[in-house]
């Protein structure tokens, strides 16, 4: 131990190499509050100079690293065991450059989103990527786990609106394509490699974002719906009418009566409780004439049948009052609660909750489960809440929902990563042929196996 970490306090300075008491405690895990042991050091480099000397030594040493960013994520991507060196991105901070003209934002891997997303609403652009973690959120690490959120229907994952990107590979080497043309065929796009795969390839350093035009209006529903077809019509109708909306959130009866009955949501757009609820948002450039275009999609899909009833949001705070139902905090306050990020092919979710449900049911009769999601990307959570029996656990609430997963030929992550929590169920949703050819890739690139070891594969 002594040897890697006094030559990584030579290359670094003493401050940017803690050890012991000195390592603070978020370390410790990401917000899967899985992490349970203290990595052996944690490295802060200030550039990306810095990391590839960090991880030269490192490499030289056979000695194994685990990148940390916002320590936002949910399945145990970023913790680190006793024998690990982390890495933070946290110095690694700041907006490099505006390019008004190609529309591009570069930025630093350690930089908070919201940070980004505001620079980029100065200029007059839109940073479409948003979570609710935005504002620890590190834009690294929202590209090592493919980061979705709320608006993936309209403007698609991460990896969609990444241009360029510069990564450190486990042996130092830096390799940087900061690319800011939308058309580069200019052999394989190895940014891809590096979005998605959880810090096990190379450790992410900067990023060109790909902007859009801010939106000058948005509208905002909430809507009641009879069947789970008349969802999925809605979403169609949405995609041809509207241009395809912005959010399109779905809740089931059960989500819906728990959170709005709940006094920290302080919000029930309808007293009556339906067999599904959809919030629906769209974006637009035209002020005058998007609202009026909006209503009338509304007017004529209660004409149809395919609403019960509709609310548009007035003004801002029914905007927000609307968007707290989704968000579901009230869940949180619930005990020992499990929560599953799963994909599935769009006109197969409702069958699928109605299995899951029924499978749950039938091995926790006293049980709470709540569906609810984006949809309209095939994004569906769930969230469960039981009293386990005697020699039960966390571990057989996750072996039935993702078997049911794999049963409807699903993903069993949506857009959380696999970490270590899910691991085991790769195998759920890849082949093994798709597994050993990962295994290849990482063979490849990381030989000794020293980034972020145990993860994903």
């Amino acid at each position: 131990m002594g040897d890697v970490i006094a030559k990584l306090r030579a290359a670094l300075g003493e401050g940017a190499v803690l050890t012991g008491s000195d390592i603070g405690p978020k370390h410790r895990s990401d917000m899967s509050m899985t992490g349970r042991a203290m990595p052996k050091a944690l490295i802060r480099p200030r550039d990306t100079a810095e990391i590839s000397a960090a991880l030269k030594i490192c490499s030289e040493h056979g000695q194994s690293v685990v990148p940390q960013g916002g320590l936002t994520g949910l399945a145990g991507g970023a913790n680190a065991n006793v024998d690990d060196v982390a890495l933070s991105l946290d110095l690694l901070n700041g907006i490099e450059e505006l390019d008004r003209e190609a529309a591009t934002l570069t930025v630093l891997a350690g930089t908070p989103l919201e940070r980004a997303q505001t620079a980029a609403a100065d200029a007059g652009f839109l940073l479409p990527l948003d979570l609710g973690s935005r504002g620890t959120a590190q834009v690294g690490g929202n590209l090592a786990t493919n980061a979705g959120g709320n608006r993936v229907i309209r403007y698609g994952m991460a990896r969609a609106q990444v241009l360029g990107l510069e990564a450190v590979l486990a042996d130092g080497t830096i390799l940087s394509s900061l690319n800011k043309m939308l058309k580069n065929n200019a052999g394989f796009d190895l940014k891809q490699l590096f979005i998605g795969s959880e810090g096990t390839l190379g450790v992410i350093t900067r990023v060109v974002f790909r902007l859009k035009p801010l939106p000058r209006v948005t509208s905002t529903a909430f809507c009641a719906l009879e069947s789970f077809e008349a969802v999925l019509a809605l979403l169609q109708k949405a995609e041809r009418d509207l241009g395809g909306p912005s959010a399109f959130e779905v809740m089931w009866p059960d989500f819906y009566r728990f959170v709005t009955g709940h006094k920290m949501t302080n919000s029930k757009p309808f007293q009556q409780e339906h067999p599904f609820n959809v919030l629906i948002e769209h974006q637009g450039s035209d002020a005058e004439n998007d609202p009026t275009r909006f209503q009338s999609f509304l007017e004529a899909a209660l004409e149809e049948g395919t609403l019960i009833d509709a609310m548009v949001a007035q003004n801002e705070k029914e905007t927000q009052s609307f968007w707290r139902v989704r968000e579901g905090y009230a869940l949180d306050t619930l005990p020992a609660i499990v929560n599953f990020d799963v994909s599935l092919a769009i006109g197969r979710i409702g069958a699928f909750v109605e299995e899951c449900r029924k499978r749950l049911a039938a091995r926790w009769a006293g049980g709470q489960f709540f569906f609810y999601g984006h949809i309209g990307d095939s994004n569906l959570h769930i969230t469960t809440c039981v009293d386990y029996g005697p020699d039960e656990g966390m571990h057989d609430v996750d072996e039935l929902v993702y078997a049911t997963v794999r049963d409807f030929n699903g993903s069993v992550s949506a857009e959380h990563g696999i970490g270590t929590l899910k691991r085991e169920y790769l195998g759920y949703s890849r082949s093994l042929q798709e597994i050993d050819v990962m295994r290849r890739i990482k063979s490849a690139l990381d030989p000794q196996g020293i980034l972020n070891p145990g993860k994903v594969i």
